[in-house]
């Protein structure tokens, strides 16, 4: 076993077959933004989460920017966001010059808290002030509780922008996740379950918005003969080359979530007999696509954090990584509003506190997440108390 080369987090894995679709926009000189391998990844992405339209564009981020843009979110509007993600979830809302209200996760999925969205939206009522949108994020691939968000957004008629840049290939109650709000969003960035290098996905069944998205994302040029300008517009749009990587990523999608599935399997099998260890679990009638596998420490029974954990990692050049610290953490937006899960409970403080995700690149093999499974169960077994032994 060669303990001198590095694990990633999470790679990219490409198939080879992204080589064909780029050299054919070379071939026929279709290098800049457009073209029809652009034109046929957002078919495939469309297809595959049984959406009406695609957009394809430069990032998740950019996604997440023109949904917050085509719902008129204007200076001073409200969003309401989950507060337990990557910043790329919030920080659209500041270039809309919204503000961002934070709502805390639940204890099963992780993700955002039916409760304290609901304690939002009554306050938020009381002051007569509703918020522009909702961005909820399907965090680290796991679906949220979409049937209680969804019937509590729809009675106070605010729309769901769905952030599922990590949740590719997962479903909630059959549904693609992704699919359920007035927005979608994807992301391709390298690390994600499949990859154009960097790169994201508006998708929704309202094909008027996507029209106006796509103007939006090429500069918003108005129809003349000379460049005409009306409004703000952006350099948005997915270049021809990536979106050729894309169309091959996507060939092997739930081949990609099956191989993501096995390496959590593994690692629940490998390490679930320690104590004080336990794995983020699939939600009831769900498929979690498992993107990075994740556990929770039980801080009373090791006396490390995770934050010590990857740095003992690193030193056998294993990569891995805390969960997300929580954005009203964030010095950012340090004076913006929060609402826990219960007002006893910051559940996703506990969670960012214990957290920890391993290496799941799809690429791993067998002997190198072995590795992994190895050094991490003799430093946990190091930092035990005495009295913890395997149950």
């Amino acid at each position: 076993m060669n303990r001198n080369k590095r694990i990633y987090l999470s790679p990219p894995h490409m198939t080879g077959r992204e080589k064909e679709f780029i050299a054919d926009a070379f071939q026929t000189n279709m290098i800049a933004p457009l073209g029809p391998n652009v034109d046929r990844f957002e078919k495939d992405v469309m297809d595959y989460t049984n959406m009406s339209g695609a957009v394809a564009v430069s990032s998740g981020t950019a996604a997440i920017h023109l949904a917050l843009r085509l719902l008129d979110v204007k200076a001073n509007d409200r969003v309401f966001c989950s507060t337990f993600t990557f910043i790329a979830s919030a920080n659209p809302i500041l270039y809309q010059s919204g503000v961002p209200v934070f709502i805390d996760s639940e204890p099963e999925t992780w993700n955002m808290s039916p409760d304290a969205l609901l304690t939002a939206f009554k306050e938020a009522e009381a002051e007569g002030v509703l918020p522009k949108a909702v961005i909820v994020v399907h965090l680290y691939g796991q679906s949220a509780k979409m049937d209680e968000i969804l019937e509590i957004c729809d009675h106070y008629k605010v729309p769901v922008i769905e952030d599922a840049a990590e949740s590719l290939g997962s479903l909630y109650k059959h549904h693609k996740s992704g699919s359920m709000g007035k927005f979608g969003v994807y992301s391709f960035n390298g690390n994600k379950i499949i990859t154009t290098s960097g790169g994201g996905m508006l998708v929704s069944n309202d094909l008027k918005a996507l029209d106006q998205a796509r103007f939006l994302a090429t500069q918003a040029r108005d129809k003349a003969l000379h460049y005409e300008h009306s409004q703000t517009g952006y350099n948005y749009r997915m270049s021809n080359i990536l979106a050729g990587v894309g169309i091959a990523q996507m060939e092997v999608i739930n081949e990609r979530v099956d191989q993501k599935k096995a390496i959590f399997n593994r690692y629940q099998r490998e390490l679930g007999g320690l104590k004080g260890l336990s794995f983020m679990e699939e939600a009831k009638g769900t498929l979690h696509n498992r993107w990075l596998s994740t556990l929770l420490l039980d801080s009373e029974l090791y006396a490390c954090t995770p934050e010590e954990i990857v740095i003992e990692l690193e030193k056998e050049n294993i990569e891995s990584r805390p969960l997300w610290k929580p954005l009203h953490l964030q010095p950012l937006f340090k004076s913006n509003k929060f609402y826990p899960h219960t007002k006893d409970r910051r559940i996703s403080e506990e969670l960012y506190e214990n957290g920890l995700c391993l290496p799941s690149g799809t690429g791993m093999t067998n002997l190198e997440q072995k590795r992994v499974i190895e050094a991490l169960e003799m430093l946990l077994l190091k930092k035990s108390q005495p009295s913890i032994l395997h149950a």
